[in-house]
């Protein structure tokens, strides 16, 4: 069984027993029908994925993996902020008039620096590194920029990544500062993953553990039959990944170049939908 479907449930579980509720307080998320959206919350979980075992999606529901890569590149090679970029409509939410989400996200990505080596974003930094210095240790980036904070519609939640290359293996470290775990846990785990598979294959690395680090990981109010379902749910063997070998350029990888083989998954039970909260 899918070794990911696991640490989602044992996420979920410790949560509901041992977490923290703020009902009762003053909070910003809401529903759409104005009513707070209120969580129980679990301080600081830390999961490991071992993508030379398998590819960490959860079975337990679906997870749309060309909608998540998607969303991936969006931020991490097309450097967007601008919702009309992007083939999905999770950030209409978010998005003013014109589409934009402010300086966040990819904007920050795109935004070039100066180093000794020249003017790079943090992007093409990585995989200048990758290549040309892998053993170093200060391979990262980090979108949570305060002097634009209040220019962004949004504040990162999935905000750095630290890279680290050992031998020929390459691990990342996914710090995040908030998590919806229903709505976004999988799917951020599933765009990581996918991440360190495209830029091992194009540095002529293979892609190792994926650490993922959640500062405050909750479940809504609404949500908690859905997790009670999920945890209670059958199981299914992970999918078999595959990435197109032919591509060799970063900038290059489209949604279509991931493949999962065997991919099963459950449907919700009837009557539950998952409310996102803004």
């Amino acid at each position: 069984m899918s070794r990911a479907d696991d640490i989602f449930a044992e996420n979920l579980k410790e949560i509901l027993d041992h977490g923290v509720s703020d009902e009762g307080l003053d909070v910003r998320p809401h529903w759409a029908d104005g009513t707070p959206a209120h969580t129980i919350k679990k301080f600081c979980i830390v999961n490991r994925y071992d993508l030379r075992e398998e590819f960490p999606i959860i079975t337990v529901r679906r997870s749309f993996v060309k909608s998540a890569v998607d969303e991936m590149l969006w931020i991490w090679q097309k450097k967007s902020n601008n919702i009309r970029d992007l083939h999905s409509h999770v950030w209409d939410s978010w998005a003013d008039e014109n589409g934009s989400i402010g300086k966040a996200y990819g904007y920050q990505l795109g935004v070039k620096h100066r180093y000794k080596e020249g003017m790079f974003d943090q992007v093409d930094r990585v995989l200048y590194d990758l290549k040309h210095d892998p053993q170093s240790r200060r391979i990262m980036t980090n979108i949570y920029n305060h002097h634009d904070l209040f220019e962004m519609r949004l504040y990162p939640c999935a905000y750095s990544m630290t890279f680290n290359v050992s031998g020929n293996v390459l691990c990342g470290i996914l710090n995040q500062r908030s998590q919806d775990m229903i709505t976004a846990n999988n799917w951020n785990v599933v765009q990581y993953a996918v991440l360190l598979h495209m830029l091992a294959q194009v540095s002529g690395l293979v892609a190792g553990e994926l650490v993922h680090v959640i500062a405050d990981a909750h479940i809504y109010d609404r949500h908690i039959p859905i997790a009670e379902a999920m945890i209670a749910a059958k199981r299914h063997p992970a999918p078999r990944f595959g990435l197109n070998p032919d591509v060799t350029d970063f900038y290059a990888f489209t949604p279509d170049d991931v493949k999962l083989t065997g991919y099963e998954w459950n449907e919700l039970p009837e009557g539950m939908k998952i409310e996102v909260a803004v």
